[in-house]
């Protein structure tokens, strides 16, 4: 019997252990002790963004934080703050077509729609946590034969989940 009482005293010791050394994690995702953020209002720094962008991109972070974690966005005195711009919304030619014929030396197959955001992150519990100017940034290559309006909202959103996913890791995930 007392076999049995020290297996178990040695299994909660290693589990608590195991705990503490986490820190504090929720299954949510989030590692942090902070209860609020606040998530500023990000500006459009480009000349080809959709008027509307910015606005969205800040909507859509407000969501992702408080869809992924336990926080509550705050306008102001948060325990966290993030704030940024966006930098480069760029529409360029890849993937160039090998031909014999003159007239389609300059196309290419694909083109390739790239979001760039420089975000700064405070963190007024574990101030290490923070950043300044860090950038994240996206892509998705769509085909030539698709007119760019037609794909244009899907591409959007694929890269935009990607870099929230970014920016969420290294704020409040901690990877």
């Amino acid at each position: 019997m007392k076999s049995k009482n020290r297996l178990t005293a040695i299994n909660l010791f290693v589990l608590s252990c195991l705990m503490v050394s986490c820190g504090v994690y929720s299954f949510t995702g989030a590692s942090t002790a902070a209860e609020t953020i606040v998530v500023a209002e990000f500006y459009n720094n480009t000349d080809l963004a959709p008027a509307n962008f910015a606005q969205t991109f800040t909507n859509d972070m407000k969501d992702y934080y408080q869809r992924n974690s336990s926080l509550s966005v705050v306008q102001e005195n948060g325990q966290l703050r993030i704030e940024g711009t966006i930098v480069e919304y760029a529409i360029r030619p890849i993937a160039p077509v090998a031909s014999g014929n003159n007239q389609l030396a300059d196309a290419a197959a694909l083109t390739r729609l790239t979001i760039a955001i420089k975000a700064s992150y405070e963190d007024t519990l574990e101030p290490k946590n923070s950043f300044k100017d860090k950038t994240f940034s996206f892509y998705a290559d769509f085909d030539n034969t698709q007119d760019f309006t037609s794909v244009q909202e899907q591409l959007e959103k694929k890269i935009i989940d990607q870099v929230l996913l970014d920016i969420f890791n290294a704020t409040v995930a901690n990877w």
